[in-house]
């Protein structure tokens, strides 16, 4: 429900998705600074864009009219005394999305509403890497979250998937994931042949980089770093204001950063990698007594000498990956997370020495954050790369044709 008195009229989604692609650039501008930080005040966007009130006002009329932005309940703040201000903020009704991430034994999808907040989620086991098999569970679990959906279906404007490794987003291509087992997998070609509508695909960390900047920690950042820890190593960026995505597709892969010794194998093929040494099946090798990375982490809070050493080195590699990227980019708070910063506290010492040993003058002054791990997020990451295409007119043209 939205916060006025009124209620609001929404277009069919269609018909939103329709102006939301057709819009101008100041239309784009605007509107997605009141969906990433609403609500705020026409005078403050005014601000913002360098566009006078007038051209805001204009702007802000057909979104308005639409149903897509609509005015919160005014406020004491404003200019000229005993005019209260009414800020702007989007309806999140208006449209829904759905983002699912694939994991190698797990599929996590989530519906959200335009502000991506989860409104559905379903986890499904995945047994089966094989492509066709993948293509046909990621298919049930949407028809699943539809059908959680309900009547609110009617408002889905666009579906994202992520999945690990080298993706090219634009033609719908896993051109390489080594946990997966794919090359040159068309992901997004065999899932719109399957599910009849356009699907977006993203690797999953620029997609939980993506999520952070338009709706979590980086909100208001000018640039961040954002590293997970897990099965892989991975790094998103966001610097300037822009999510860094490479002129291939490619950027931040400190997985496979050449800090280890050249005697540590990765399971890319390459030695010395960051991953060979600190990703969780490498921790699990390494301490050689342990079937998991639980098993490894209850050895080190034991004292296993070996398991605190696997976890120690680990750190150590993450730590020194972490100030190359901060020596390189020079954010301003980097977001560590993924499913291991559960065990964070066994590589802490020895990842936050690291940094603090070779990050470079004021680079060091950039704040490691860590912060709570679930897998909706990346799912809603996903999710959000789908807001965010829509919004700045940056959908794929095959995902516009079938949506």
């Amino acid at each position: 429900m939205t916060t006025t008195d009124a209620p609001v009229v929404l277009a069919d989604s269609a018909s939103l998705v329709e102006l939301l692609t057709g819009a101008s650039p100041a239309a784009v501008d605007v509107f997605a600074r009141i969906l990433t930080r609403g609500p705020i005040a026409r005078i403050d966007l005014s601000r913002d864009t360098g566009f006078s009130q007038a051209a805001v006002t204009k702007v802000v009329a057909p979104l308005v009219a639409a149903g897509l932005v609509t005015d919160a309940p005014a406020t004491a703040r404003s200019p000229q005394p005993g005019r209260p201000v009414s800020p702007l903020r989007v309806v999140p009704e208006a449209l829904c999305f759905i983002g699912v991430k694939v994991n190698i034994d797990e599929l996590i999808g989530v519906a959200t509403d335009l502000e991506a907040k989860v409104v559905a989620s379903v986890h499904a086991p995945l047994a089966d890497l094989s492509p066709a098999s993948v293509v046909e569970q990621v298919a049930l679990v949407v028809e699943r979250l539809r059908d959680e959906l309900g009547e609110r279906d009617a408002r889905l404007a666009g579906i994202g998937v992520s999945v690990s490794g080298d993706v090219d987003s634009q033609h719908g291509i896993v051109r390489e994931s080594g946990l997966l087992g794919w090359t040159a997998m068309p992901l997004g070609a065999e899932l719109e042949k399957r599910l009849g509508r356009g699907v977006m695909i993203a690797g999953d960390v620029p997609a939980l980089t993506i999520g952070q900047s338009w709706f979590g920690r980086g909100v208001g950042t000018d640039s961040f770093a954002l590293i997970t820890i897990g099965k892989g190593i991975g790094c998103g960026l966001f610097v300037n204001g822009e999510v860094v995505e490479g002129a291939y597709g490619v950027a931040g892969e400190i997985g496979h950063f050449p800090l280890a010794a050249d005697t540590e194998l990765c399971h890319c093929g390459r030695r010395g990698c960051v991953e060979a040494v600190a990703s969780s099946d490498a921790i699990v090798a390494a301490v050689g007594r342990a079937a998991s990375i639980e098993e490894a982490a209850d050895l080190a809070r034991s004292g296993d000498p070996v398991a605190v050493a696997a976890f120690a080195r680990a750190g150590t590699v993450i730590g020194k990956a972490i100030a190359t990227v901060v020596n390189l980019t020079g954010p301003e708070l980097v977001l560590i997370g993924g499913e291991g910063v559960a065990n964070f506290e066994l590589f802490e010492p020895n990842l936050r020495a690291a940094f603090e040993e070779h990050a470079f003058g004021a680079a060091g002054r950039c704040r490691l954050v860590v912060r709570p791990h679930t897998f909706d997020d990346w799912a809603r990451g996903a999710a959000t790369t789908v807001i965010r295409a829509l919004v700045t007119q940056r959908l794929p043209a095959r995902a516009v044709a079938h949506l």
